[in-house]
């Protein structure tokens, strides 16, 4: 195999994902903290926009496309066209910027739609490559498909927002556009990519192959149109509905958490420890607590009008921090590290997609010295978020920032963690993919 198949360009576009995503994340989580402290409400309104429309467009349209085409190599990675897609990103967060700091709806809404139109070129070209059948006989592509039809209808959200709030008056956009709504929106697929990746590295290679595939095809029912169903009777105000919901998807979290749990003590008395998959293991754990924040948000939000500002009342408004928080910073970004810890390094050992098509992505490809440090990189990061969980319960401003701060400083360590990693031997890559 020729390991310069794409003439040395994917691994260069993967080091800039790497490097532009992590710096987003670890922006955004700095002016959140900065914002608690200081009491800014220009850094406390902008940071969530920033994780959202910087990470989150950035991690379907470069990442997720990696992780679909290994399975489907007919869908062409272009390098060019990648590097473009950074770019525009970054432009929209410029656009963002502005459009916050000078209170210019119009400029947010115009952002939506150039972001709208980003991830429609390559939805188009999954559907004018793929068939529906061929899309639906892989568990793994339905997840990722999925992910890009969400974020196309997140930034569309965005542009309605910015509509509604220049034309307040008008009735045209439904009373449901708000800005917790497209926050919720936006986080959808990030989940639902998470969860497809843990799926093709994990249990499609187990021993119970057909079982996992089964359960993880109708898990994907259950999760794809349980949130849906959940955005609906949150609109609709159904009480009762939310609960059942909220806790059908708590019940299969539980399921999910405590199965990977006994892979990953599996896979480590084998093989070794794999910094990659507890990362994974703790964001599955931070989405359980993230459920259970959840299920307390509905319970205490009954009589309370959806996009109601606060949307709980003032002294139970540490729950709803809580879940936000553990599901941002939580269950999206622990996930999401652990997969890089992955990615990258595969597709910068071989220069193409050849080692996530193998059952080598989960072996040993980055150093003793990384792995040891990326476990003290987890360490720090679950202590920090378990602190600004106990700091809003406590509603202490200063120990939010203080642990706002720290963790946006373990999440920038991932860049230099990997750094050794970006830059292989080239005698050593070349052994790899000859083995």
């Amino acid at each position: 195999m020729n390991p310069r198949r794409f003439d040395g360009e994917l691994s260069s576009v993967a080091r800039l994902f790497l490097s532009v995503s992590v710096t987003v994340v670890a922006v955004a989580v700095f002016l959140g903290a900065s914002g608690a402290v200081l009491g800014n409400m220009f850094f406390l309104k902008l940071h969530p926009y920033l994780f959202f429309i910087g990470f989150g467009n950035l991690a379907i349209l470069i990442l997720n496309r990696y992780l679909t085409a290994a399975i489907y190599p007919e869908l062409k990675i272009d390098p060019v066209k990648q590097r473009q897609y950074i770019y525009a990103v970054l432009f929209a967060l410029v656009m963002i910027t502005v459009a916050v700091a000078m209170e210019w709806p119009l400029l947010k809404a115009l952002t939506g739609l150039v972001l709208m139109i980003l991830v429609a070129i390559p939805l188009k070209e999954i559907f004018t490559t793929l068939s529906i059948p061929k899309i639906w006989k892989e568990v793994s592509v339905r997840y990722y498909i999925f992910d890009v039809l969400f974020l196309l209808n997140a930034n569309l959200g965005l542009l309605a927002l910015g509509l509604k709030e220049a034309y307040p008056a008008q009735e045209i956009i439904p009373f449901f556009v708000t800005q917790s709504s497209y926050f919720l929106g936006s986080s959808f697929p990030l989940s639902i990519s998470v969860m497809g990746f843990l799926y093709t590295y994990a249990w499609s290679r187990s021993s119970k192959r057909e079982l996992a595939r089964r359960l993880f095809s109708l898990w994907f029912y259950i999760f794809v149109g349980g949130v849906l169903l959940f955005l609906i009777v949150i609109l609709a105000g159904h009480y009762l509905a939310m609960m059942l919901v909220s806790h059908i998807l708590l019940f299969g979290v539980m399921a999910l958490l405590g199965s990977f749990a006994f892979y990953l003590y599996r896979f480590f008395k084998k093989n070794f420890h794999h910094p990659a998959l507890a990362f994974l293991l703790s964001g599955l754990a931070l989405l359980f607590t993230t459920s259970a924040y959840g299920i307390m948000n509905i319970y205490f939000l009954k009589g309370i009008a959806f996009g109601t500002i606060p949307p709980l009342r003032i002294e139970r408004m540490w729950i709803y921090h809580s879940h936000t928080h553990a599901a941002l910073l939580g269950w999206i970004t622990f996930s999401f590290i652990g997969m890089i810890y992955i990615v990258i390094p595969s597709i910068v050992r071989s220069n193409s997609l050849a080692l996530l098509r193998t059952g080598r992505a989960l072996t040993a490809l980055i150093g003793e010295d990384t792995r040891k440090k990326a476990f003290k990189q987890l360490t720090v990061m679950l202590l920090s978020a378990t602190v600004m969980m106990l700091a809003f319960f406590l509603d202490s401003n200063m120990l939010l920032g203080a642990a706002g701060v720290v963790f946006g400083c373990a999440v920038s360590f991932l860049t230099v963690n990997l750094r050794p990693e970006l830059y292989p031997d080239r005698e050593k890559t070349d052994d790899l993919m000859d083995s």
